[in-house]
């Protein structure tokens, strides 16, 4: 506490801002380039006001999806490139040869790798999904709290403001990408790397809690009518038992976090020690939110593989009362096997073999999911487009992960490969196969409701192949090499021990994902150059069986003209086979929530404290606090928030739609 508020810009000087690693320096001039690049262009084309208009201030969640999915992208090439550098400086550092980052690079490397791949690639994407489509899977015009909806994704565009600002201004964090005490207190890492982890996850975390209250209301509160709970598309069920868990394990994380600032600042001991504080605290919290974060990726990604099998298997999904059920088994058992992380703590046999158990049983409703996948798949009429082949991919890949994870439930073998590149092997099979593989599914399959026109299916079945096979290269090593004594954060090791060959191969596996990541951006941007080609003029480009399919693409900003109404699982499927998919309609005026630029402001100012905070500059946060509470209040206080789609636009916009339709046909 010494000096605190002495220094008005507080740690902040001029020799804070990056100069001397190339590396990082690097990536903070590419950052900087490219966004000046788009700066450039768009003052070129004029196109501010529309920006602003259409995009920055919208609040329809069709439009904060796509954000999203940019940003998420965008984080997604920046954590790859992470995981180039990491598999470049293991392949080269060996014996005399010390490769070509510095051991300090390498661990803040390392720590951010994990932290923007999970925390604003992984989320990202699903967050994205889930604005694109939950909507229109329940046959609503809108989320429940659009405003609140429009912050939380301007709050997780703060927090990845703030986590890349460490490249240019400061460090960023060495610690891992959890940050376990002692090596994330001050007298470890005095410097603010750990403080730029702490609240760029605190400011996106508050952003992903409001998210999922936000979805869970939606679900619950805005499905059309006829659409029970035992009715609704196995994406949405999913996604409300991630939902569910975001509220009750994002708390944890916000607590756990601000204990961490409490010790590193003001001189607080609760983890540390030292000062009769229990690190393994720390751990156990920390925990006890990553664990259930697993499940929060990866169940939205499970039913994006519900509606991809059923549809390019042309038959209903097998097992739907199971799969529910195995849903909710997952979600209450998420919560029970947090402890398998860290089994060497020494905690005891009665506790470790209780969460040796458990970790055992959630391993149980996952494979009752695999195998209604593949009942659902027999006798099937199979079409093996792009995303059928993401879901094929990940039935191979993640049966292997959950192998290795039933392996290491055991405490005795964990207690010889946890700290091994086993583990980290074990983690990237299950979070690649079965989150991004799902996520990319999603993307292509959704794709043409959302924007009009598909994605080339050649390039995106070669993206697969290069993920596919590129993981395998990449990952398979890690395991052999976790076995061998390889251990996790290791950037440099003897030529003796023979794990170079290894290391290359893993190497030259990463280059081929990201050749998969280059064909990807090469497929987007060869389909928008070609989007009349691949223009989707029916709505239903798939054969689709949910409600999504029943409106024109690009769906409208207000989703249906009509509400629809349900009368079983498949709804749109039921009326293709009745022959019956235009029905009368009588259109009403219909209220839709107004831009509005509070959001952006809202989080600027938390962008703003957050800053501040890392670098103790106490009266900008001060200011930035005072500016978000005035943010908040003024927003709250305007009742004009609201305008009114007459019924008589309604039904010409959707006239036109309609014509369109059976022009085509």
């Amino acid at each position: 506490m010494k000096g605190f508020g002495v220094n008005l810009l507080g740690k902040l000087h001029l020799s804070s801002i990056q100069t001397k690693d190339l590396t990082t320096l690097g990536a903070a001039i590419s950052i900087l380039m490219g966004g000046l690049l788009v700066v450039i262009l768009l003052s070129y084309t004029h196109r501010w006001k529309w920006l602003w208009r259409e995009w920055l201030t919208t609040v329809d969640p069709k439009r904060l999806g796509v954000m999203y999915i940019i940003v998420a992208v965008l984080m997604l090439i920046r954590g790859g490139m992470d995981a180039l550098m990491m598999r470049a400086q293991q392949a080269t550092s060996v014996g005399s040869s010390h490769g070509v980052l510095s051991s300090s690079t390498f661990q803040q490397v390392f720590s951010a790798h994990g932290t923007i791949m999970i925390f604003f690639a992984a989320m990202g994407l699903m967050f994205g999904l889930f604005n694109l489509m939950i909507p229109l899977l329940i046959g609503t015009r809108d989320v429940a709290f659009p405003f609140l909806n429009a912050t939380s994704f301007w709050l997780f565009c703060a927090g990845m403001v703030l986590v890349n600002m460490s490249l240019g201004i400061g460090e960023f964090s060495a610690a891992g990408w959890l940050a376990y005490p002692p090596l994330s207190e001050l007298k470890y890492s005095p410097g603010v790397g750990v403080d730029y982890w702490i609240w760029s996850l605190q400011i996106a975390g508050i952003g992903s809690l409001m998210s999922g209250i936000n979805f869970l209301v939606t679900i619950l509160r805005k499905r059309c009518k006829g659409m029970t709970l035992m009715r609704m598309p196995m994406f949405v069920w999913s996604s409300l038992g991630a939902s569910v868990l975001i509220i009750f394990a994002f708390p944890i994380l916000t607590v756990t976090l601000f204990l961490l600032y409490l010790d590193r600042t003001l001189g607080m001991h609760f983890f540390t020690a030292g000062g009769g504080g229990n690190a393994m605290m720390y751990v156990n919290l920390i925990w006890a939110w990553g664990h259930p974060e697993v499940y929060i990726l990866i169940l939205p990604a499970f039913g994006v593989f519900s509606e991809v099998v059923a549809t390019f298997s042309r038959k209903r999904l097998f097992g739907y009362r199971s799969m529910v059920w195995a849903i909710w088994a997952i979600v209450l058992l998420s919560f029970t096997v947090w402890l398998h992380h860290f089994f060497t703590m020494g905690a005891g046999a009665d506790v470790n073999g209780f969460f040796g158990i458990m970790t055992m049983v959630i391993a149980v409703p996952t494979g009752v999911k695999v195998f209604n996948w593949l009942f659902t798949m027999y006798r099937g009429r199979i079409k093996f487009a792009s995303p059928m082949l993401w879901f094929m991919g990940f039935i191979v890949l993640f049966t292997i992960g959950g192998v290795a994870g039933v392996v290491m439930a055991i405490p005795p073998a964990d207690f010889q490969i946890h700290n091994s590149l086993f583990l980290v092997a074990h983690f990237h099979t299950m979070i690649v196969s079965g989150v991004l593989f799902g996520y990319f599914a999603g993307i292509t399959y959704w794709f043409p409701k959302v924007f009009g026109f598909r994605l080339n299916e050649k390039l995106g079945k070669y993206a697969f192949y290069c993920w596919t096979i590129g993981f395998v290269l990449a990952f398979v090593p890690l395991y052999i090499l976790g076995l061998m004594g390889a251990t996790r954060r290791l950037d440099h090791y003897s030529s003796s021990l023979g794990w170079r060959p290894l290391f290359i191969v893993a190497g030259i596996g990463a280059v081929i994902i990201a050749l998969g990541v280059v064909i990807q951006l090469i497929q987007l941007v060869y389909s928008i150059l070609n989007r009349h080609e691949y223009r989707d003029v029916t709505g239903d480009p798939w054969n689709g069986r949910t409600l999504e399919w029943s409106v024109p693409s690009p769906a409208p900003s207000y989703n249906f003209a009509v509400l629809p109404e349900v009368r079983s699982r498949d709804p749109f499927w039921e009326s293709k086979k009745a022959k019956v998919i235009h029905v009368p309609k009588k259109y009403i005026d219909v209220s839709m929530p107004k831009n509005t630029s509070s959001g952006i402001v809202i989080a600027v100012f938390a962008l703003m404290f957050g800053f501040a905070a890392v670098w103790h500059i106490w009266i900008l946060a001060a200011i930035g606090l005072l500016g978000l509470i005035i943010a908040i209040i003024y927003r709250l206080s305007d009742d004009n928030t609201e305008f009114i789609l007459s019924a008589e636009k309604l039904a010409r916009q959707d006239r036109v739609s309609d014509l369109a339709k059976e022009y085509v046909r």
